[in-house]
């Protein structure tokens, strides 16, 4: 119930004041035994609820999205397997996939609301599961995005080649592997925050992402910051939020 029907009720003496208090201490509240969803997530931080789906259940991701998609809050479920997809298919028939960035992903309405865009900036092809996860998530949060992939350190007049793109972008989000040197790099060429995502990609001494972290989180350019390995969606969760300031 809305908050306007819940007063305009007990303006009316329709609703007694002990029950009207009772839909506000239950509001953002959406009880289902295995979750809670936080269905007020959205107006109280900027950022919705979202599914994270490894470690759930088919079944649970399944009913927490049919959940979501009766109450009218738009999808976005990450690390999700073509099986768990399917099945969410089944209770919302608009979902779409990425197959790539293992989102699933239905909006009840298109809109964009950032200033400007957020340019996603990936080291190499291997990297790019967790670039397109940051590509789908600053999609869904409503901003518009440029994807420049595959402009790593080894080649790098690959990067200059897009450098006007990137340059005019209003965050930079840059998503590397093996030893991470391209966030330090665009970070110490652009006037725009940079949000460093290092990947697990990497030979042995990679030591599954670590080695690019240690690099980014020592990097001398000022203006960038870091996330955790792998984490596209934070990345993009972050540029939204300086995306719409």
């Amino acid at each position: 119930m809305d908050i306007r029907d819940i007063l305009e009720k007990y303006k009316e003496g329709e609703m007694e004041m002990a029950e009207a208090l009772s839909h506000f201490t239950k509001r953002g509240i959406e009880e289902m035994g295995f979750a809670t969803i936080d269905t007020d997530r959205l107006h109280r931080t900027g950022l919705p609820e979202v599914i994270y789906s490894a470690g759930k259940t088919t079944e649970q991701v399944r009913l927490i999205a049919e959940r979501m998609y009766n109450k009218g809050i738009d999808i976005l479920a990450t690390r999700a397997t073509e099986e768990v997809y399917l099945a969410v298919k089944t209770v919302v028939p608009g979902a779409a996939y990425n197959s790539l960035a293992r989102t699933i992903v239905y909006k009840h309405k298109e809109e964009l609301r950032g200033k400007g865009y957020i340019a996603v900036v990936s080291a190499g092809t291997s990297d790019l599961p967790v670039a397109e996860e940051a590509v789908e998530t600053a999609r869904f949060l409503n901003n518009k995005v440029e994807a420049i992939y595959d402009v790593g350190v080894a080649g790098i007049h690959r990067l200059f080649n897009k450098w006007e793109i990137i340059r005019n972008a209003r965050v930079v989000i840059v998503v590397a592997g093996m030893e991470g040197a391209l966030a330090s790099v665009v970070g110490g060429l652009v006037d725009k925050p940079v949000i460093g995502v290092p990947t697990s990609i990497g030979y042995g001494a990679n030591f599954q992402g670590l080695s690019a972290l240690l690099a980014m989180l020592n990097s001398c350019a000022a203006g960038v910051s870091v996330v955790n390995i792998d984490n596209g969606f934070g990345a993009a969760c972050q540029a939204s939020l300086i995306n719409k300031l």
